[in-house]
């Protein structure tokens, strides 16, 4: 990974409910097609509609549904190659939190609790009591997943994979978004440039025009100070690992090398913790590798019970 996308991953990843069926996915919005996927939504506690994708194979009869959840401001269509392969095998959902991709945009709401809240809402909402959750949280999304285990416990959940975040270990990332010069800095002076420029950098496979265009407007839909307040949850990095080492279910924990010595010194304080460093790939490593992510994904949730 070059310079310029390792200090943006690095800026990124270290920090009554109604249910409406919609249509097949062909979003503008989201750059392109995605074959077989089922657009849907539910209405959250608070009164803001949520967005959803939904794949699944054939007179499924498994107990294991799949939750995909994506990062900073990204939309859910970001996991367009795991709807498909994931689908194939599993019931797949790819999640838009507030604001992002094809959800509503509400006034507030950017906080670490209502998020929580918004996901919880979303599983009881969208997957069957039958049915255990593998949540499959990235960057951001990541420690999110791990605020849902702190806030509303692992019941639902079969499984957990952590995606390119710092989870607290050491050594901790360098810098900060706050520091001189940094990410929130630079998104109030020039955003959209900073946007375009993170959007490039979180791959190490450039994504077609029309798709990058599609992330970048998407990106832009949510207001300045609710981004950068995604990005100030008021938790010290001690939190996350408090949290990971205590959770008892199966844990995935794949890296770009950034965290590469965090998911070492993970697997010696969490014993039985799975981790996968993906070296050649950027910030958004199961768009630039996906078949080899989602054959992680599907091994590791084979192992489930």
């Amino acid at each position: 990974m070059n310079p310029g996308r390792r200090a943006f991953s690095i800026a990124l990843a270290g920090m009554g409910y109604m249910t409406t069926h919609g249509t097949w996915a062909q979003s503008a919005q989201e750059g392109s097609t995605i074959v077989g996927a089922a657009r849907q939504s539910f209405r959250t506690s608070d009164g803001v509609t949520l967005s959803y994708l939904e794949t699944a194979p054939p007179a499924s009869g498994k107990s294991l549904t799949i939750v995909l959840v994506p990062g900073w401001c990204m939309p859910a269509a970001i996991w367009r190659s795991q709807l498909k392969a994931l689908g194939a095998r599993y019931r797949t959902l790819a999640f838009d939190p507030r604001g992002q991709g094809e959800s509503e945009v509400p006034a507030g709401g950017y906080t670490a609790a209502r998020r929580v809240a918004d996901l919880h809402e979303f599983i009881e909402t969208a997957v069957p009591r039958r049915s255990k959750v593998l949540l499959v949280g990235w960057s951001l999304a990541a420690l999110e997943s791990l605020q849902y285990i702190a806030m509303k416990g692992d019941g639902r959940l079969a499984g957990l994979a952590l995606i390119d975040s710092s989870v607290g270990e050491l050594p901790a990332p360098p810098g900060g978004n706050n520091s001189e010069g940094g990410f929130t800095q630079r998104l109030r002076s020039e955003r959209e440039r900073m946007l375009d420029e993170f959007i490039h950098a979180i791959f190490a496979k450039p994504r077609p025009p029309e798709e990058h265009q599609a992330m970048l407007q998407g990106a832009l839909r949510i207001g300045l100070e609710d981004s950068i307040a995604l990005l100030s949850y008021p938790y010290p990095r001690e939190h996350w690992k408090k949290i990971a080492i205590a959770y008892k279910r199966p844990l995935l924990y794949a890296v770009t090398p950034q965290f590469a010595a965090q998911s070492e010194n993970l697997k010696k304080n969490r014993p039985g913790t799975r981790t996968e460093v993906f070296r050649n790939a950027g910030h958004a490593m199961f768009a630039d590798e996906p078949d080899r992510f989602n054959t992680l994904i599907l091994d590791f949730a084979r192992a489930l019970r």
